[in-house]
Order: C-alpha cells, then sequence, then structure tokens
C-alpha cells in the first residue's frame, strides 16, 4: 500500500516554446486527474512564447516553476520532484495527450505491483502509429551497435539485433522492460528516493535512460502496459534529419556509457558511438544533400540531354549532316549553357522550398541572357548556331514545366500548379464547437473541403450532421474524407485514440482542445511532422507556434513544428 501523503501523484510538466501543445496537455491531465489527489507542475525554461501567461490563465491550479534560463530537461524536472509530495511521480511530455483513464489505471497497476518502481505505456504518434520506444532495452555495446549501424532496422522482430526497441515483444501485451520513455514516466517515490534524481550532466536525451537504470540498480523493475494510451506528438524523421540531434543524442549516449561501464567494455563502447557520430552525421549530410540537389541534378541531366539531342535533330534538318558539330559542343557548350540555366534557375530562387513556378521559369530566360552575353566573347571554335541556345531554352523551358507539374499531380491529383489539392475535411463533434472550428480555419484562410460534421452520439439530426459518430468509418470511405478534426469538449480523448487506431494512417488527424484558438495534431499521414494551427483572440491572424529548434512554414498557414525533444 501506499504511504500517506499529500498527493497520490505529481505530475512534473517541463515546457520550453510549445505553448499550444502545453494547452491541450494539461487539459487532458485535467481530464484525468478524477478522484485521485493530484499536483500539477509546469517547469518553464524560459519560453517566448507566453506559455507563463497561458498557465497562469488558464490553469490556476498548476504550480508554475518559470526559469529565466534554459536549464535543460533534467535540472528542470528535478527542481519540481524536489518541490512535490505526491506517492508517485509523473514525468510527462508537453506534447502529449492522456487518456481519461490513464491516471487511475497505471495508479492501480503500481498499487497491484509493489515490486514495479517505473512504468511506461503504449504510446502512438499524431497519425496514430505505435512508437517503438514505448518499450525498450538497455543500449548495451552491442544493442548500440545494432541500432546505429541499422540492423535493428533490418531485422525488427529479431530477439538479437532489436532489443533497442525491445520488437519482439507483442506491444499490445504488458511486460516486463528496461526502459522507460522519458515522454510519460510514471514512478513510484521510493524507487525513485532510491534510485536518486535524473542525472543533470544529461542536458538532452539520454536522462531516461539512465533512470530506468538505476531504478534496477536498486531492486526495482521497470513495466510497459499496453492498458492505457497516450498521444506523443513528435517530429521523429526532421529531428533525425539534424546534425544537432546527432550529436546530442550520441554525446548523451557516451556520458551513459563512461558513467556505467568500466574498463575496456567503456572504452570500446564509447570508441564506437563516436564513430556512430560521424557515419550518422555523414548519413544525414548525404540525405540532407541528396534531398536539396535532387531537382538541380534531374534538371542538369534533362537540360544535357535535350541539348545532345537538339544538336544531332538540328543538324540533320538544318544542314544533313549528322555530324556538322564539332564534338566541343558536348564538352563545351552543353556543359556551359546548363550550368548558367541553373545558376538562373538557383538565384531566381527557383530551388527553394515551396518555390513557384515563376521562378524556375524565369530563371531560364535569365539564364538564357547570360549565355548570350558570353556567346560574343567565345573563340569562333566555340560560337555554336544561335539556333540551339533558343532550341535548348525552349527544350529547358518545357522539360521543367512538365517534370513540377508531374511532381505537383502525384503529390496533390491535379495540375493547379501552385494550388495544393483541398483536402477533404470532416469535424467530429457538436454543431457548436463545429461552427467555432469552421471559423478557426476562416480566419486563418485554411483552404479545405469541408465535408460536414459528425454527431458525437445519439441522435443526429440529417439537416444538420453526416451521421453519427459511430458511423465515422462509413463516412470517412463515402466522403474519401482526407482529415479529421476531433472537438476535445465533445470526444474524450480515449475515444480519439481510438478512431486513431481503428481508421489507420490514411487520415490526418487533429484536435481542437476545449475553449481553445488553436487546432493541434499531424501535419502528414505519416505522423513525421506535427503542426498547429493558432488565431489570437483579438486577430485574425494566424501565428506559429516555434518548437524547440523553430518552425519552418509548411504552406500558408500551417506549420510544422518541432516538439520539445525530450526524450529518445
Amino acid at each position: 500500500m501506499t504511504e500517506s501523503r499529500r498527493f497520490d501523484l505529481s505530475v512534473v510538466i517541463v515546457n520550453y516554446n510549445v505553448k499550444y501543445f502545453l494547452e491541450q496537455a494539461l487539459l487532458s491531465v485535467r481530464n484525468a486527474s478524477g478522484n485521485l489527489r493530484v499536483e500539477v507542475f509546469v517547469v518553464d525554461n524560459n519560453s517566448v512564447d507566453d506559455s507563463n501567461a497561458l498557465v497562469r490563465e488558464k490553469f490556476p491550479e498548476v504550480r508554475l516553476i518559470a526559469n529565466t534560463v534554459n536549464v535543460g530537461f533534467a535540472k528542470a524536472n528535478n527542481q519540481a520532484i524536489r518541490e512535490s509530495s505526491g506517492t508517485y511521480v509523473l514525468l510527462l511530455n508537453p506534447d502529449t495527450v492522456v487518456e481519461e483513464d490513464t491516471f487511475d489505471r497505471c495508479f492501480r497497476y503500481m498499487e497491484d505491483h509493489p515490486g514495479v518502481g517505473g512504468l511506461g505505456v503504449k504510446m502512438i504518434d499524431g497519425a496514430g502509429k505505435f512508437l517503438p520506444e514505448s518499450k525498450r532495452g538497455f543500449p548495451t555495446p552491442f544493442v548500440a551497435f545494432c541500432k546505429t549501424f541499422g540492423l535493428s532496422r533490418l531485422f525488427p522482430r529479431s530477439k538479437t539485433f532489436n532489443r533497442y526497441h525491445l520488437g519482439f515483444l507483442d506491444e499490445n501485451q504488458t511486460h516486463e522492460v528496461e526502459v522507460l520513455a522519458g515522454a510519460f514516466m510514471w514512478l513510484r517515490r521510493a524507487a525513485l528516493d532510491k534510485a536518486g534524481l535524473l542525472d543533470e550532466a544529461f542536458f538532452m536525451y539520454g536522462e531516461d535512460i539512465d533512470l530506468s537504470y538505476r531504478l534496477v540498480q536498486a531492486g526495482y523493475k521497470n513495466a510497459y502496459s499496453p492498458e492505457t494510451t497516450i498521444i506523443h506528438y513528435k517530429g521523429e524523421s526532421t529531428k533525425k534529419g539534424s546534425l544537432n540531434y546527432v550529436k546530442t543524442f550520441y554525446q548523451a549516449m557516451i556520458i551513459f556509457a563512461r558513467k556505467h561501464f568500466q574498463g575496456r567494455q567503456a572504452r570500446w563502447f564509447v570508441w564506437m558511438l563516436q564513430c556512430a557520430i560521424y557515419f550518422r552525421a555523414g548519413l544525414t549530410l548525404m540525405g540532407n544533400g541528396f534531398r536539396r540537389a535532387s531537382w538541380p541534378v534531374l534538371d542538369a541531366g534533362l537540360f544535357f540531354g535535350g541539348l545532345a539531342l537538339l544538336k544531332h535533330l538540328w543538324a540533320v534538318y538544318r544542314f544533313g549532316d549528322p555530324g556538322y558539330y564539332p564534338t566541343s559542343f558536348l564538352y563545351f557548350n552543353a556543359l556551359l549553357y546548363t550550368a548558367l540555366w541553373l545558376v538562373g534557375i538557383f538565384f531566381s530562387g527557383g530551388y527553394d522550398a515551396k518555390a513557384p513556378l515563376s521562378r524556375t521559369l524565369r530563371g531560364i530566360v535569365w539564364g538564357m541572357v547570360l549565355i548570350a552575353a558570353i556567346y560574343g566573347f567565345l573563340d569562333q571554335e566555340y560560337r555554336t548556331s544561335r539556333a540551339l541556345i533558343l532550341l535548348g531554352t525552349a527544350w529547358a523551358l518545357g522539360t521543367a514545366l512538365l517534370t513540377r507539374a508531374i511532381a505537383h499531380f502525384l503529390r496533390f491529383r491535379n495540375l493547379n500548379l501552385g494550388q495544393e489539392k483541398a483536402k477533404n475535411l470532416v469535424i467530429v463533434g457538436s454543431a457548436k464547437e463545429s461552427e467555432r472550428v469552421q471559423g478557426l480555419l476562416g480566419k486563418a484562410g485554411v483552404h479545405v473541403n469541408y465535408i460536414g460534421t459528425a454527431a458525437p452520439g445519439e441522435p443526429a439530426d440529417p439537416g444538420e450532421y453526416l451521421g453519427r459518430e459511430e458511423q465515422l468509418e462509413e463516412i470517412v470511405r463515402i466522403y474519401r474524407v482526407d482529415e479529421l478534426i476531433f472537438c476535445s469538449r465533445d470526444i474524450p480523448a480515449g475515444q480519439i485514440m481510438q478512431w486513431m487506431a481503428r481508421l489507420g494512417p490514411g487520415v490526418e488527424y487533429k484536435i481542437v482542445p476545449e475553449e481553445s484558438w488553436s487546432i493541434i495534431g499531424s501535419s502528414s499521414k505519416t505522423g513525421a511532422e506535427t503542426s498547429t494551427l493558432s488565431i489570437s483572440a483579438t486577430s485574425s491572424t494566424s501565428r506559429a507556434t516555434g518548437g524547440i529548434n523553430g518552425c519552418s512554414t509548411c504552406s500558408s498557414h500551417w506549420f510544422c513544428c518541432l516538439p520539445c525533444p525530450l526524450s529518445f
């Protein structure tokens, strides 16, 4: 039985510039508290997005610790833990949503299993996909090697090669595990007192692994329970595309290795991790470089190949001699013309993210102007037909237009270049909340094809609703719905998660917190990028919510964020 304390549970959330995620997390925590005596701490690491004002205004019951500098995840958690008095302590990410019965289920599990020091739960991302970091093993040298060099990905169910994510354990069954995810760590106070607080040598990443390891060393077990589910929004693919992520994560693993391994084993582990930093950094640079260079490389191949073809065709048509032009045309003129067209596109901004087609076409024309300017300074040997310059420019314009039209069609299924396909949207909630959501979308200027609203429960007026919530599967299929927006005032979080799991990743999901001016969810069906749409209560201007690594615009009004990468 638990010892007598003022609170049953102390919830600790460390926040850094994720105001709207924090709002939704705190609402879900409030709804999950139930009959338990719960105290909630928010430790803010010097955010600049008015997070503190939000907490003070909307959550007066929350104990706010406002740091004037970013002290890191471990130290910020320890600040609140030292002030807390719950029998259990929950370390919770701000970019999470818990079910209404999450706290009750975890509390009863821990009461029934006194030997368990820490508990983790099933986590899904914003697209409803299971997050493998919900259950993990200790990163021994071999385990870390398999993860670093991709063996765990190649053999995801292997007990030998994927011990990092324990892929051989059923995600829908309760298991004893070695490592808890820092996004949700339910800790027994007695175990925490014995094992010690989070090690503040870890600024970010690794502190959850270290604490899990010390809980086991202190004689407790760690457990994974799928009896309750939480949403954990995270930009995992974007984070892994960052050199800063690679360096920070593996440096944290080096701290862990030096702390818990000795002698030759420690030296080998640290050497392997240092190699992993360079290996992963190389892959990251190559991947980022390939993505950035894909269009220039494609254009270069098409431009050069077109010039080679035009040289032959024009020589036959105009002069009746396929060998009329000297071979220097290919290794000098064709290369020069191609390079100048690419330079023109680059400086016109044609290779910028989401650049309009006009920039690309303008760049090719500027390239032609540069070719004409240089042409007069070339030796007579390299002054080939001016007709080939005009024909080559026409070819470059045509292929640039065609390739971008194909790419646009494959992505948006229309040929309206510069205009994305409007998503078929269904709102799940009451008529009043649905009207509010439509107002938010309208003020932000978001272009969607609003299909209608699904009623939460019965009855559903056919003149006002598409149907009942229980008919959502049919509604999605019949109307080919791309996006669902759930009104959390009308639909419990647990019910939303059930629908996400049932409908799968073919639909994008977003949630509107109660009385909130934000819409939160995944900005893609893979759940790889998260987004918030927020409207000022006094203005119709949309605002980005800066994540820990900042924000980048992904369309006119939706913003991709990197939620606080507090755990791995």
